[in-house]
Protein backbone atom coordinates (compact mmCIF):
# COMPACT_ATOMS: atom_id res chain seq x y z
CA UNK A 1 0.00 0.00 0.00
CA UNK A 2 1.62 3.20 -1.09
CA UNK A 3 2.24 5.71 1.71
CA UNK A 4 1.12 9.21 1.48
CA UNK A 5 3.36 10.62 4.20
CA UNK A 6 6.51 12.84 3.58
CA UNK A 7 9.65 11.23 2.20
CA UNK A 8 12.16 10.89 5.29
CA UNK A 9 15.67 9.86 5.72
CA UNK A 10 16.70 6.36 4.96
CA UNK A 11 18.32 4.41 7.93
CA UNK A 12 21.79 5.42 6.33
CA UNK A 13 21.10 9.06 7.41
CA UNK A 14 21.38 10.18 4.01
CA UNK A 15 18.68 12.29 2.52
CA UNK A 16 15.75 10.66 0.38
CA UNK A 17 14.81 11.27 -3.03
CA UNK A 18 13.12 14.62 -2.75
CA UNK A 19 15.40 16.44 -0.28
CA UNK A 20 17.94 15.62 -3.01
CA UNK A 21 16.31 17.09 -5.57
CA UNK A 22 15.95 20.31 -3.49
CA UNK A 23 19.69 19.92 -2.22
CA UNK A 24 20.43 20.00 -6.19
CA UNK A 25 17.74 22.52 -7.41
CA UNK A 26 19.06 25.22 -5.01
CA UNK A 27 22.63 24.57 -6.08
CA UNK A 28 21.81 25.34 -9.75
CA UNK A 29 19.88 28.08 -8.68
CA UNK A 30 22.96 30.00 -7.03
CA UNK A 31 25.15 28.96 -9.88
CA UNK A 32 22.62 30.73 -12.31
CA UNK A 33 22.44 33.78 -9.86
CA UNK A 34 26.01 33.72 -9.86
CA UNK A 35 26.47 33.48 -13.96
CA UNK A 36 23.72 36.52 -14.04
CA UNK A 37 25.34 38.50 -11.45
CA UNK A 38 29.20 37.82 -13.97
CA UNK A 39 27.16 38.42 -16.67
CA UNK A 40 25.62 41.53 -15.20
CA UNK A 41 28.37 42.87 -14.04
CA UNK A 42 30.52 42.29 -17.48
CA UNK A 43 27.99 44.28 -19.02
CA UNK A 44 28.45 47.49 -17.12
CA UNK A 45 31.99 47.22 -17.62
CA UNK A 46 31.76 46.59 -21.39
CA UNK A 47 29.46 49.34 -21.57
CA UNK A 48 32.03 51.78 -19.84
CA UNK A 49 35.12 50.30 -21.15
CA UNK A 50 33.63 49.12 -24.36
CA UNK A 51 35.52 51.27 -27.49
CA UNK A 52 31.95 50.29 -29.55
CA UNK A 53 29.81 51.03 -26.25
CA UNK A 54 26.81 52.32 -27.28
CA UNK A 55 26.41 54.12 -23.93
CA UNK A 56 26.75 57.79 -25.13
CA UNK A 57 29.79 59.63 -23.85
CA UNK A 58 27.42 61.59 -21.40
CA UNK A 59 26.33 59.28 -19.71
CA UNK A 60 29.50 57.35 -19.12
CA UNK A 61 31.44 58.16 -16.35
CA UNK A 62 34.97 56.83 -17.68
CA UNK A 63 34.37 59.58 -20.39
CA UNK A 64 36.22 63.01 -19.58
CA UNK A 65 34.07 66.49 -19.42
CA UNK A 66 33.33 67.94 -23.15
CA UNK A 67 31.83 71.13 -22.89
CA UNK A 68 29.51 70.63 -25.71
CA UNK A 69 27.83 67.04 -24.44
CA UNK A 70 24.22 67.42 -22.63
CA UNK A 71 24.00 68.14 -19.24
CA UNK A 72 23.24 64.97 -17.08
CA UNK A 73 23.53 64.09 -13.60
CA UNK A 74 27.27 63.08 -14.10
CA UNK A 75 28.40 67.16 -15.44
CA UNK A 76 28.63 68.28 -12.34
CA UNK A 77 30.86 65.23 -10.93
CA UNK A 78 32.95 65.19 -14.41
CA UNK A 79 33.25 69.18 -13.54
CA UNK A 80 34.94 68.62 -10.59
CA UNK A 81 37.18 66.34 -11.72
CA UNK A 82 38.30 68.69 -14.26
CA UNK A 83 38.58 71.59 -12.09
CA UNK A 84 40.94 69.39 -9.64
CA UNK A 85 43.61 68.76 -11.98
CA UNK A 86 45.21 71.32 -14.19
CA UNK A 87 45.63 68.58 -17.02
CA UNK A 88 42.61 67.69 -17.11
CA UNK A 89 40.91 71.03 -17.30
CA UNK A 90 43.31 72.25 -20.03
CA UNK A 91 41.55 69.22 -22.29
CA UNK A 92 37.97 69.65 -21.37
CA UNK A 93 38.49 73.74 -22.10
CA UNK A 94 40.13 72.76 -25.83
CA UNK A 95 36.93 71.24 -26.52
CA UNK A 96 34.98 74.85 -26.30
CA UNK A 97 37.49 77.36 -26.49
CA UNK A 98 40.02 79.43 -28.39
CA UNK A 99 43.03 79.54 -25.79
CA UNK A 100 47.12 79.68 -25.47
CA UNK A 101 48.55 78.18 -22.15
CA UNK A 102 51.36 80.46 -20.25
CA UNK A 103 53.03 80.01 -17.13
CA UNK A 104 51.65 80.43 -14.18
CA UNK A 105 51.83 83.87 -12.45
CA UNK A 106 52.86 84.74 -9.07
CA UNK A 107 52.81 88.54 -8.25
CA UNK A 108 52.81 87.65 -3.93
CA UNK A 109 52.11 85.34 -1.75
CA UNK A 110 48.39 86.32 -2.22
CA UNK A 111 47.96 87.42 -5.67
CA UNK A 112 48.78 84.62 -8.64
CA UNK A 113 47.73 83.08 -11.47
CA UNK A 114 47.99 79.11 -11.54
CA UNK A 115 47.03 76.93 -14.84
CA UNK A 116 46.86 80.61 -16.28
CA UNK A 117 45.86 80.85 -20.01
CA UNK A 118 44.40 83.66 -22.13
CA UNK A 119 41.44 82.91 -23.58
CA UNK A 120 40.04 84.78 -26.88
CA UNK A 121 36.68 82.74 -27.15
CA UNK A 122 34.26 80.55 -25.65
CA UNK A 123 31.75 78.59 -27.37
CA UNK A 124 29.82 80.67 -29.65
CA UNK A 125 31.57 84.10 -28.22
CA UNK A 126 34.33 86.05 -28.72
CA UNK A 127 36.01 88.55 -26.11
CA UNK A 128 38.46 90.77 -25.53
CA UNK A 129 41.53 88.36 -24.67
CA UNK A 130 42.07 87.86 -20.91
CA UNK A 131 44.30 86.09 -19.13
CA UNK A 132 42.91 83.62 -16.82
CA UNK A 133 42.86 80.37 -14.54
CA UNK A 134 41.60 77.43 -16.45
CA UNK A 135 38.98 76.81 -14.12
CA UNK A 136 37.64 79.96 -14.33
CA UNK A 137 37.66 79.64 -17.91
CA UNK A 138 36.43 76.49 -18.37
CA UNK A 139 33.47 77.60 -15.86
CA UNK A 140 32.62 80.38 -17.92
CA UNK A 141 32.56 77.89 -21.18
CA UNK A 142 30.25 75.81 -19.27
CA UNK A 143 27.92 78.73 -18.79
CA UNK A 144 28.16 80.13 -22.01
CA UNK A 145 27.02 76.75 -23.92
CA UNK A 146 24.37 75.71 -21.50
CA UNK A 147 22.96 79.17 -20.02
CA UNK A 148 23.91 82.13 -22.34
CA UNK A 149 23.31 80.38 -25.61
CA UNK A 150 19.98 78.53 -24.64
CA UNK A 151 18.55 81.86 -22.83
CA UNK A 152 19.50 84.24 -25.97
CA UNK A 153 17.72 81.75 -27.65
CA UNK A 154 14.59 81.75 -25.25
CA UNK A 155 14.44 85.54 -25.01
CA UNK A 156 15.81 86.79 -28.02
CA UNK A 157 15.37 84.51 -30.62
CA UNK A 158 18.99 84.90 -31.50
CA UNK A 159 22.30 83.90 -30.28
CA UNK A 160 25.30 85.66 -28.72
CA UNK A 161 28.46 86.53 -30.41
CA UNK A 162 30.45 88.70 -27.68
CA UNK A 163 30.91 88.13 -24.00
CA UNK A 164 31.88 91.85 -22.73
CA UNK A 165 34.52 91.52 -20.08
CA UNK A 166 36.22 93.84 -17.39
CA UNK A 167 38.95 91.28 -16.04
CA UNK A 168 39.87 88.71 -13.83
CA UNK A 169 43.11 88.99 -12.40
CA UNK A 170 43.31 91.93 -10.13
CA UNK A 171 45.69 91.83 -7.19
CA UNK A 172 43.18 93.70 -4.37
CA UNK A 173 41.11 93.13 -1.61
CA UNK A 174 37.19 92.55 -1.71
CA UNK A 175 35.64 95.55 -2.06
CA UNK A 176 32.53 96.29 -0.02
CA UNK A 177 29.91 99.19 0.21
CA UNK A 178 31.81 100.02 3.36
CA UNK A 179 35.17 100.18 1.80
CA UNK A 180 37.82 97.54 1.42
CA UNK A 181 37.58 94.45 3.17
CA UNK A 182 40.68 92.85 5.25
CA UNK A 183 40.03 89.40 3.15
CA UNK A 184 41.41 89.26 -0.60
CA UNK A 185 39.16 88.96 -3.59
CA UNK A 186 39.46 86.41 -5.84
CA UNK A 187 40.25 88.24 -8.46
CA UNK A 188 43.35 88.24 -6.52
CA UNK A 189 43.84 84.74 -7.90
CA UNK A 190 42.21 84.82 -11.12
CA UNK A 191 39.14 82.58 -9.70
CA UNK A 192 36.58 85.23 -10.62
CA UNK A 193 35.74 87.01 -13.97
CA UNK A 194 33.29 90.10 -14.48
CA UNK A 195 30.81 90.02 -17.26
CA UNK A 196 29.68 93.86 -18.49
CA UNK A 197 26.74 92.52 -21.47
CA UNK A 198 26.63 90.80 -24.47
CA UNK A 199 26.65 91.19 -27.93
CA UNK A 200 24.48 89.27 -30.78
CA UNK A 201 23.97 87.89 -34.01
CA UNK A 202 21.23 89.97 -34.38
CA UNK A 203 22.72 93.13 -34.05
CA UNK A 204 21.56 93.98 -30.71
CA UNK A 205 23.78 94.83 -27.37
CA UNK A 206 22.70 94.45 -24.04
CA UNK A 207 24.29 95.80 -21.07
CA UNK A 208 23.60 95.84 -17.80
CA UNK A 209 23.94 99.13 -16.44
CA UNK A 210 21.30 99.97 -19.23
CA UNK A 211 19.27 96.86 -19.29
CA UNK A 212 18.85 95.07 -15.92
CA UNK A 213 15.67 97.06 -14.61
CA UNK A 214 14.16 98.21 -18.15
CA UNK A 215 11.36 95.35 -17.74
CA UNK A 216 11.89 94.28 -21.34
CA UNK A 217 12.86 90.77 -22.77
CA UNK A 218 16.22 91.92 -22.35
CA UNK A 219 16.07 92.25 -18.90
CA UNK A 220 14.50 88.62 -19.02
CA UNK A 221 17.58 87.78 -20.45
CA UNK A 222 19.69 88.82 -18.29
CA UNK A 223 18.14 87.70 -14.70
CA UNK A 224 17.98 84.47 -16.99
CA UNK A 225 22.09 84.16 -17.20
CA UNK A 226 22.22 85.10 -13.93
CA UNK A 227 20.43 82.64 -12.63
CA UNK A 228 22.52 79.88 -14.87
CA UNK A 229 25.26 81.65 -14.09
CA UNK A 230 24.91 80.01 -10.25
CA UNK A 231 24.86 76.68 -11.67
CA UNK A 232 28.40 76.97 -13.07
CA UNK A 233 30.02 79.11 -10.87
CA UNK A 234 29.91 78.96 -6.72
CA UNK A 235 29.14 82.69 -5.99
CA UNK A 236 27.12 84.90 -8.90
CA UNK A 237 26.83 88.56 -7.79
CA UNK A 238 25.01 91.04 -10.18
CA UNK A 239 22.33 94.26 -9.77
CA UNK A 240 20.73 92.89 -7.23
CA UNK A 241 23.52 92.51 -4.80
CA UNK A 242 24.49 96.25 -4.20
CA UNK A 243 25.20 99.56 -6.38
CA UNK A 244 29.04 98.41 -6.71
CA UNK A 245 27.67 95.04 -8.83
CA UNK A 246 25.30 97.36 -10.85
CA UNK A 247 27.08 97.52 -13.99
CA UNK A 248 28.39 93.60 -14.28
CA UNK A 249 27.98 89.80 -12.93
CA UNK A 250 30.99 88.88 -10.83
CA UNK A 251 31.40 85.18 -11.23
CA UNK A 252 33.43 83.25 -8.98
CA UNK A 253 34.66 79.99 -8.32
CA UNK A 254 34.73 80.14 -4.44
CA UNK A 255 31.83 80.84 -1.98
CA UNK A 256 28.87 79.69 -0.16
CA UNK A 257 26.16 79.64 -3.50
CA UNK A 258 24.94 83.37 -3.19
CA UNK A 259 23.16 83.92 -6.26
CA UNK A 260 21.86 87.86 -6.35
Amino acid sequence: MQSNEPDQEDSSGKPNGRKRRWVIFRSVGSALLTLMLIGGLTGVLLAFFHPDTPLPPQWNPTEPLAVAHPVTPLTSSKLRNALSDPEQCLVALTTAAQFSTMDSFEETENCHIRNRVAISTVGASRLDRIETSCATALRLAMWERHGVQPAAQEYLGSSATVLRQVGSYNCRPIRTSQGASSRWSTHATADAIDITGFDFADGRRIRLINDWNDGTEEAQFLRAVRDSACRWFATALGPDYNRLHADHFHLQARGWGTCR
